[in-house]
């Protein structure tokens, strides 16, 4: 159900968006092609009968109705309410997502944390992972339509595996009135704490991580169904959706083309459709059903989430880790590069270049030669002044790092300490030096101290 499309888009070119305008699937003409083409009829039916129908009098009277409705629909606040309301949406749809019950983090702990080769070891890890699994799918029956379908009872639950027909029969002896989503999780912790008295969790450090990764995997469960719960105030989507119909109702009469005989102002021309009339109305109404997809992502529309699919793949993931991939390690063997002190990974023909791009340093690295300049120049700069008026800073050339460590002395001169101790002597960062050298710009002397990496 979702539309992906970001390897079109991997690189910036001429009409890269272009060709995003001609997919049909979750495209903005699918959601619209309806109300665009009722409201363009309604117009055109309006306008022909301003045309051919009326009579002069109920022309004069139209027309007036007319200018009327073109002076105060704009005083609706369209975009205003429109833009706040889509933004208020978008992030609750991403925050939606980010609340999925991934298992991914649990079933790590799981794998790591209760020991056991043996069947009974096999047991606890696989029936820790179905409970997590089965918390997630009965969450998700309960606010996905798509999922619902697909388990629409507690049978199909059990007969897909997820749950077991003793479990099932105590999930059901178990009566509230209010769901039931969280008992796979109390299973879950009272499991862990009988593999802590049984020696497969060793110690309370790994028994308090499992304990943690659940209660994360639970509050995402939590927080869904929530978010299905506390939906967006139905006052803001009802402001919304008013604002917007009752603009274009006020638009289909307002944006008529009248007579230009009449000689209204702004009725020169007499072009019978509407060209920006309907742009707007596409912008408009697109905005707002942009909202009105992305307000509840569990349903069946193009850009809902896969959460059919999102079950299958944690599913069968969780279960591989905890089972067949427990204690099952590759080889332990020295990498390409035990020797390498400076390892680097090759690059293909296509990525070499990048070898020759120099590796940043920081926004203000580049800065080192102007501040030398400002100081030499003038006063030393504010932010880079010490103790005396001495100012001090790096610079790198190759493999090689530059200390500079300046002083002004009262003869408006500029003495550099060098590493070397002569004039005043220098600290050079605990390194050994590789060069020292006198520099003299404007005949004023210059020490610098050359320091390797």
């Amino acid at each position: 159900m979702t539309v992906t499309y970001t390897a079109r888009v991997a690189n910036a070119r001429f009409g890269g968006f272009y060709k995003l305008l001609l997919l049909w699937r979750g495209s903005i003409y699918k959601l619209l092609y309806k109300e665009f083409l009722a409201f363009f009829l309604t117009y055109l039916g309006l306008s022909l009968t301003y045309r051919f129908v009326l009579a002069e009098d109920q022309k004069r009277y139209f027309e007036k109705l007319v200018i009327y409705c073109d002076n105060y629909a704009n005083l609706i606040p369209v975009s205003f309410v429109l833009g706040f309301y889509v933004t208020l949406v978008v992030n609750r749809w991403w925050s939606q997502y980010t609340c999925m019950p991934m298992p991914d983090r649990l079933m790590c702990a799981i794998s790591g944390s209760v020991h056991g080769r043996d069947e009974r070891g096999r047991l606890y890890r696989r029936t820790l992972m179905r409970y997590s699994s089965l918390s997630a799918v009965l969450i998700l029956r309960s606010v996905s339509t798509a999922v619902f379908k697909r388990f629409p009872t507690i049978d199909h639950v059990v007969e897909a595996g997820f749950m077991t027909r003793e479990e099932r029969k105590k999930y059901e002896n178990l009566s509230s009135s209010y769901n039931k989503y969280w008992i796979p999780c109390v299973w879950f912790t009272n499991l862990v704490a009988q593999a802590r008295k049984e020696g497969r969790v060793r110690d309370n450090c790994a028994l308090k991580l499992l304990m943690e990764e659940l209660n994360h995997f639970r509050g995402n469960c939590s927080m869904l169904f929530h978010y299905d719960w506390i939906s967006v105030p139905l006052v803001y989507t009802q402001v919304v959706t008013i604002a917007v119909y009752s603009f274009f109702v006020a638009c289909l009469i307002g944006r008529q083309f009248l007579d230009p005989a009449q000689g209204y102002e702004g009725h020169d021309l007499d072009l019978c459709v509407p060209v920006f009339t309907l742009l707007q109305f596409f912008f408009y109404v697109g905005w707002l059903k942009v909202a009105e997809q992305l307000i509840n992502p569990f349903g069946e529309d193009d850009d809902d989430f896969e959460t059919n699919l999102l079950i299958d793949r944690n599913f069968q993931v969780s279960m591989m880790a905890v089972d067949e991939m427990y204690e099952d390690l590759p080889l332990l063997e020295k990498d390409r590069y035990w020797d390498a002190s400076n390892p680097r990974a090759p690059y293909t023909a296509a990525t070499v270049f990048l070898l020759h791009q120099p590796s940043f340093q920081g926004s203000t690295f580049d800065m080192t030669a102007q501040l030398l300049r400002d100081w030499i120049e003038g006063e030393p700069h504010p932010s880079g002044a010490g103790e005396n008026g001495s100012i001090s800073f790096l610079s790198q050339s190759g493999s090689c790092l530059f200390k500079y460590t300046c002083i002004k002395l009262l003869w408006s001169g500029v003495l550099c300490r060098g590493w070397d101790g002569g004039k005043a002597g220098c600290s050079l960062l605990g390194a050994a030096p590789c060069l020292s050298f006198p520099l003299c710009p404007k005949e004023r002397l210059l020490w610098s101290s050359r320091v390797c990496c």
